[in-house]
C-alpha cells in the first residue's frame, strides 16, 4: 500500500480546546501550531505556513499577499476564527482559487450581551464609582455625585441592524427604551419590525439617539463613518458605544468630542490599533471605557467559535461543503 499523503495544516495561535481537538482527530491532517496565546510574528507565519494546505488565523493575523506567496500553490483553504474578515486580502486569495471559512452566528449572543454591558457600564459611570470606593472619595450619600443617564424612555439608534445589531435591540427593548432608530445601506423593515426600529440617516441617526451603538461591518463606506461631523451632530448627553472595528471610528476626532464636553461619554471594545498604547489620549478620560475587543470572551462561544473554525477547514481540505464559507 502506498502511504497517505497528510495534508499540512498550520494554526497561528493555542485555540479552544473544542477546535484543537477536532483537528487532533482528522488523520487526514498533519498540524502544527504556534504554541502561544500571543500573535505569531511575521517570519515565524511565513515559516509555518509555507507548503500547507490549510491555514487557522485569527483576527489579528494579516494574511496578506506576502502571506499567500509564502504559502505557495497547496494552499486550498484558509478559515478565521472571527467574523470579520478585513485582515484577509480577499481580491488576492479569491484568484487563487483559495477557499475561506468564517466563524458568523454563533457570537452573536456574547457580543450583544458585551454591548449592553458596556452601555450599562459607560451611561451610568461604573468604573468612577468602582475607583471612588477604592480610593477613599465615597464620603457619604450625595445627591447629584456620579448621575449617569438611564435607558428609560430613551432614543437608542444602531448603526447596521445585522444579526448582532438586532441581538443588542432585543436585549434593550425590556430597558424601557422609546424608541429604536437604525441606519446602514438600506431598510430592514422585517427585521426592524421587532423593535419598531426607524431607517433613518445617519446624521439623523446622531442628532436624535441618547445612546448610539456602532455594530457594524466595516468596509470602503464605513471606515471613518464616525468623526467630527458625526460627533458635532450628537447631544451634549449622548453616549457613544462601539463594539464593531476600531477603524469605523476616528479616534482623534473622538477624543475631542469627549475632552471638550461635546458628547458625554463613550465605551469602546475595538480600537485602532489593537492593543491601544498605554499612553493614548483616550485613556486619560474619565468619560471614556474601553476594553480589550472581548465581545466574544465566554467560554461558550470561543469554544463553539473554534469547533465551526476546525470543521470550516476540514471540510474545505476535502472539498466538502463548508459548514460557514465566505463565497468570494
Amino acid at each position: 500500500m502506498r502511504p497517505v499523503l497528510l495534508m499540512k495544516v498550520f494554526v497561528t495561535r493555542r485555540i479552544p480546546p473544542e477546535g484543537r481537538a477536532a483537528l487532533a482527530r482528522a488523520a487526514d491532517c498533519e498540524v502544527e501550531q504556534w504554541d502561544s496565546d500571543e500573535p505569531i510574528p511575521v517570519k515565524e507565519l511565513e515559516r509555518g505556513v509555507a507548503g500547507a494546505h490549510g491555514l487557522l488565523c485569527l483576527l489579528s493575523d494579516s494574511v496578506d499577499k506576502r502571506i499567500l506567496d509564502a504559502a505557495g500553490a497547496n494552499l486550498k483553504v484558509i478559515s478565521t476564527l472571527s467574523v470579520g474578515v478585513d485582515h484577509l486580502a480577499l481580491d488576492e486569495i479569491k484568484k487563487r482559487g483559495i477557499r475561506v471559512g468564517y466563524t458568523p452566528d454563533v457570537l452573536t449572543d456574547a457580543t450583544a450581551e458585551l454591548a449592553v454591558s458596556l452601555l450599562l457600564t459607560t451611561c451610568r459611570r461604573l468604573p468612577e464609582a468602582i475607583e471612588e470606593v477604592k480610593n477613599g472619595g465615597w464620603t457619604s450619600w450625595k445627591p447629584l455625585w456620579l448621575c449617569g443617564y438611564g435607558l428609560t424612555q430613551s432614543t437608542v439608534g444602531i448603526v447596521g441592524l445585522g444579526r448582532i445589531g438586532q441581538a443588542i435591540a432585543r436585549r434593550l427593548k425590556p430597558f424601557g427604551v422609546q424608541r429604536f432608530l437604525y441606519t446602514g445601506r438600506q431598510p430592514r423593515p422585517e427585521e426592524a419590525a421587532e423593535f419598531q426600529a426607524e431607517f433613518v440617516s445617519t446624521p439623523e441617526l446622531a442628532a436624535q439617539s441618547d445612546f448610539i451603538i456602532v455594530a457594524c461591518s466595516l468596509t470602503p463606506a464605513t471606515k471613518g463613518l464616525c468623526n467630527k461631523d458625526f460627533f458635532q451632530k450628537m447631544k451634549e448627553t449622548a453616549v457613544f458605544v462601539n463594539i464593531s472595528r476600531g477603524d469605523v471610528v476616528n479616534q482623534d476626532d473622538l477624543y475631542q468630542a469627549l475632552a471638550s464636553g461635546q458628547i458625554a461619554a463613550a465605551g469602546l471594545d475595538v480600537t485602532t490599533p489593537e492593543p491601544l498604547p498605554t499612553n493614548h489620549p483616550l485613556l486619560t478620560l474619565k468619560n471614556c471605557v474601553i476594553l480589550p475587543h472581548i465581545g466574544s470572551a465566554t467560554h461558550r462561544t470561543r469554544n463553539t467559535m473554534s469547533m465551526l473554525a476546525a470543521n470550516n477547514l476540514l471540510a474545505g481540505l476535502r472539498g466538502e461543503p463548508m459548514p460557514s464559507e465566505l463565497m468570494l
